[in-house]
């Protein structure tokens, strides 16, 4: 019965896995749909990895002036069910946190900036950047600089719990660096009206957001693997207790 409740536990994260691979393939199946133009040059054909933004794909028009439907509905279905599975994995994660004060304090602050960052990149899918783009814009920046707080305390909760290995500590800690410096890209580097400036941006927030991505995917495979490994350690004290 204890190893069935603790695997009932890692259903939540089963469902952030999934958040994180389905954003991956629909995302990169939509830029291959993705008709063409970019901001600098609408005369472009096809996605460009380097001189499109991740919001071009969320156009419902494209850049060079043709109807982008099937890439924004690919687009809005990835980045909204990216946002569910982002607050699902900060919820599910408070009860690995919940033995000790400092740990659950710091994981429910780190929860309430997670689900906060996950709201936010389901703000953006409902905001089409060329229909509401000062929304649109407010909802990307809140949703890095929310998230960029939530690993902070996410790290520092999984160092201060000796059930967690501390190699996700790890891996937090490198995104975080990585999240600063495009923040710090976002807010203070060359600015998009430049083809050196609109390439640095564009590629740098891909690539920010396929590493957001996959910390996600490795967070939750490693809460699947506690639990899971937890579950046999229960199961079989209790079998040796019943012996």
């Amino acid at each position: 019965m204890l190893r069935k409740i603790e695997t009932q536990g890692t259903k939540p994260f089963k469902f952030v896995r999934f958040s994180a691979i389905q954003f991956i393939v629909l995302t990169i199946v939509a830029m291959f749909l993705y008709p063409g133009g970019t901001s600098a040059d609408a005369t472009t054909t096809g996605y460009s990895f380097t001189e499109n933004f991740f919001s071009t794909l969320g156009l419902l028009t494209a850049e060079n002036g043709d109807a982008n439907t099937i890439s924004a509905i690919l687009f809005f279905i990835a980045l909204t069910v990216a946002g569910l599975g982002l607050i699902t994995f900060f919820v599910a994660m408070l009860p690995l946190f919940w033995e000790r004060r400092l740990p659950r304090m710091l994981a429910l602050i780190g929860a309430i900036f997670g689900v906060l960052a996950g709201i936010s990149f389901i703000g953006v899918a409902f905001t089409p950047a060329d229909l509401l783009l000062d929304a649109h814009v407010r909802f990307v920046f809140w949703a890095f600089e929310a998230f960029f707080v939530a690993v902070l305390f996410s790290m520092v909760a999984v160092l201060f719990t000796r059930r967690y290995p501390n190699r996700y500590a790890v891996v937090y800690g490198v995104f975080a660096v990585l999240l600063a410096i495009y923040i710090g890209l976002l807010f203070n580097g060359p600015g998009t009206d430049t083809v050196d400036g609109l390439r640095i941006q564009a590629t740098g927030q891909k690539l920010i957001v396929y590493a957001a991505i996959i910390v996600t995917l490795i967070q939750a495979h490693g809460a699947i693997r506690l639990l899971e490994r937890e579950a046999v350690a229960t199961s079989g004290t209790v079998a040796v207790m019943s012996d």
